[in-house]
């Protein structure tokens, strides 16, 4: 029986392709996969009907309204949340996002500066943007770029029982 397993394995062949989100993978006799590479190009054509098929036909959209640096300044300067005196400028931009501000909804550049500015906290943009990315690397906040630029929104945490489950 070893000789068998041994020569299965060895006729054993597997191709597999990946173009973004479709994925085709070929298994069997390497004469049979390599034919089949030959026919590829028919191949993907039915291969991407099937895939347009199985797409959902609902879209989801998500819409972030945002206000210019100007309106923010005139109608929400007092809508703006009061966080405690910090000396560096991450810890005062977590607090601002964890404020009911800040959970609302996701906030522009422009806006955690105004806040960061209300509340007698110097940030330079760039000093700011450096701040974000950083907490966005260390996935305490998410981040997405919209027509008004980037939003900032903090990171939800992950449940232990659903991080329980997937182990």
């Amino acid at each position: 029986m070893p000789n068998k397993t041994t020569k299965e394995k060895a006729k054993a062949f597997g191709f597999r392709l990946k173009i973004g989100e479709q994925e085709v993978e070929l298994n069997g006799a390497r004469s049979d996969v390599i034919r089949t590479l030959q026919e590829l190009p028919e191949l993907m054509n039915n291969v991407q009907k099937a895939f347009e098929i199985a797409k959902p036909k609902t879209v989801a959209t998500l819409t972030v309204k945002t206000q210019s640096a100007k309106e923010s300044t005139n109608t929400q300067k007092q809508g703006y949340p009061q966080i405690t005196p910090t000396q560096n400028c991450d810890g005062a931009v977590l607090e601002i996002l964890k404020s009911e501000w800040g959970k609302w909804r996701p906030r522009t550049i422009d806006e955690l500066k105004e806040t960061l500015k209300t509340n007698g906290i110097n940030c330079e943009t760039r000093s700011l943007t450096k701040v974000l990315t950083d907490l966005v690397q260390k996935g305490t906040v998410r981040r997405w770029n919209t027509d008004a630029g980037f939003v900032f929104i903090l990171a939800e945490k992950e449940t232990l029982g659903a991080r329980e489950e997937a182990t």
